[in-house]
């Protein structure tokens, strides 16, 4: 029966030279702070080995929280991030910080009728002038309608086009390191939105299709190069791992990855190798956000071999990122960079070489009745 007994409940008090691994490794023992924990100790321990490729997901208002500048440029200039999915609206508003905007911390319980009057926008309990939507609006319009944006593409190029504008923005105003999307244009560091359409830049970029823009993004051509990161991860000798941001969208397009390799182009393959969330979203209502790894397994996501390895934890992530950031760069030395970006091309090259070899599932298809019925 003792030998079920864990580690006895004795940390040592917090005193001013408590360090952040002290206070993860030493003080984090129950609850979701234990989850914390063992998030970490997954994170630096597993998930950071020279043979994993780390692709996190990213939901909620954290930009404008200002984790972009104070946790992720520091994770991805660290190599501890290869590939992104984020949404639109984490982009535009990380956008904002890097063409010398600015946003300031307000309050929640603020009248909102007053500050419509005021020309004041909240996010919960962060505040900007609407010019800053105005502002950022008209960097992108001007920057698309250039001719290097006249076609169809990935929104991982059109990310990388736009971080090369953003990146000079930032070095001719002399602002520093503010924008992620800057930070991985320089890091080589694929930036993907699930729906590129459910934001400003997707709004923005519709407004030029009326004018006869010709930009356009390549959803198909998203699915399938993340599809290709994962398997190409994984036909390199090395591992897949998945850093869970909220949930939403994005998560779903992190993860469906594996059931595109597997169940859509009939190519062998496991499941990712890590899983690690952070989430508030509870499980039993039965929405994406709060799927489990275990129901991952099911579909095919996660590599049932590897499901240990797999830490959800129930918190605020502009709680648990700054902590797992601050962690991370304390006990674990920068890894080099992957630049996935710069091989998108040859990653689904090599996709689609396989795809032409696999044998594809065979479902029941009634195709020809339902088409018949549609008549």
């Amino acid at each position: 029966m003792k030998k079920r007994l864990g580690r006895s409940i004795a940390p040592k008090p917090i005193d001013s030279k408590t360090s952040i691994v002290d206070l993860v490794e030493g003080t984090f023992l129950a609850y979701n702070a234990a989850r914390l924990r063992e998030a970490c100790l997954l994170f630096t321990r597993k998930m950071l080995e020279p043979d994993v490729t780390i692709g996190m997901s990213i939901t909620g208002a954290l930009t404008p929280a200002g984790l972009g500048m104070a946790a992720l440029i520091p994770l991805v200039e660290a190599g501890l991030v290869d590939w992104i999915v984020s949404t639109g609206a984490n982009v535009y508003h990380d956008t904002h910080f890097g063409i010398g905007l600015t946003m300031h911390v307000g309050s929640p319980f603020s009248d909102d009728v007053a500050l419509r009057k005021d020309g004041v926008v909240r996010i919960y309990d962060i505040f900007f002038d609407y010019h800053v939507l105005l502002d950022t609006d008209a960097f992108f319009r001007e920057i698309a309608a250039s001719p290097e944006f006249q076609h169809e593409m990935s929104t991982a190029e059109f990310h990388h086009r736009v971080g090369r504008y953003v990146n000079e923005r930032e070095r001719v105003l002399k602002l520093g390191k503010k924008s992620l999307l800057a930070a991985c244009y320089r890091a080589g560091v694929p930036v993907y939105t699930s729906s590129p359409g459910d934001s400003s830049i997707g709004m923005n970029v519709a407004a030029l299709a009326l004018e006869g823009n010709r930009l356009r993004f390549d959803v198909t051509r998203d699915v399938n190069e993340t599809a290709a990161i994962v398997l190409g991860a994984k036909r390199s000798g090395g591992k897949s791992a998945v850093v869970i941001l909220g949930g939403g969208s994005p998560k779903n397009f992190v993860l469906q990855t594996e059931p595109q390799i597997q169940e859509v182009l009939g190519i062998a393959e496991k499941g990712h190798d890590f899983f690690l969330q952070f989430t508030d979203a509870r499980p039993d209502t039965g929405g994406l956000s709060g799927a489990t790894p275990g129901e991952a397994v099911s579909w095919g996501k996660i590599d049932p071999d590897r499901l240990p390895d797999a830490v959800v934890c129930y918190l605020d992530s502009t709680v648990a990122l700054p902590i797992l950031t601050a962690y991370a760069l304390a006990t674990h030395a920068p890894r080099p960079l992957k630049r996935l970006q710069d091989r998108r091309d040859d990653l689904l090259a090599a996709l689609e070489r396989e795809f032409a070899k696999a044998k594809r599932p065979k479902g029941k298809a009634k195709t020809k009745s339902a088409i018949k019925s549609a008549k």
